[in-house]
């Protein structure tokens, strides 16, 4: 998908395929998944697995949830996507079953390689267990994963994997600050 040592400023970044793919989701995702009314989550769940998308039963996903790449996004069982969260999905992005992404949130699976002459771009994947909370306005890096029932504070920047689960983390960079109790 992404085209490596390529010059970016003459060159595209990305194969043919992906570019067409994109453009296709994105007519799609102008005229039918964007303006589709609130309440209409199993509708914009047909579009995405429409696109590739894997989504379990039961997932909401708003309308102003601005999704990059579709075929890149696997999703378990009532999976909550927030107002206005970004899945910059060049890579995959896992979320686990009961999972919420709450409003304004920033999944990034792609960035560039700044010790390299064409910023090479490049991705990782991102997954979040299941019944994690990712709070409003938080960013996600990528190749981060996030263990089972995290929850992760607004605004937090998270670069590295939270591997201790049913943990409260915080903060620019993110860490520990407290344990949720299960309720499974």
């Amino acid at each position: 998908m992404i085209i490596i040592g390529n010059d970016p400023t003459r060159e595209p970044s990305f194969t043919l395929g992906n570019r067409l793919g994109r453009q296709i989701w994105g007519i799609i995702y102008i005229f039918l998944f964007r303006f589709s009314p609130r309440p209409c989550h199993s509708w914009r769940a047909f579009l995405l697995r429409l696109c590739g998308a894997k989504l379990g039963k039961g997932c909401h996903i708003y309308p102003s949830v601005k999704i990059w790449a579709p075929w890149n996004l696997q999703f378990g069982d009532a999976v909550g996507i927030g107002d206005s969260v970004t899945l910059y999905s060049m890579d995959k992005i896992r979320i686990g079953d009961y999972a919420v992404i709450s409003q304004g949130a920033n999944v990034c699976t792609g960035s560039h390689d700044f010790n390299t002459s064409n910023f090479q771009l490049f991705s990782k994947p991102i997954i979040i267990g299941a019944r994690a909370w990712i709070c409003s306005e938080v960013f996600i890096h990528p190749g981060v994963s996030v263990a089972e029932g995290v929850v992760i504070g607004a605004r937090s920047v998270v670069i590295k994997s939270v591997s201790e689960a049913w943990s409260v983390n915080s903060g620019n960079p993110c860490k520990k600050v407290g344990v949720r109790k299960s309720s499974i």
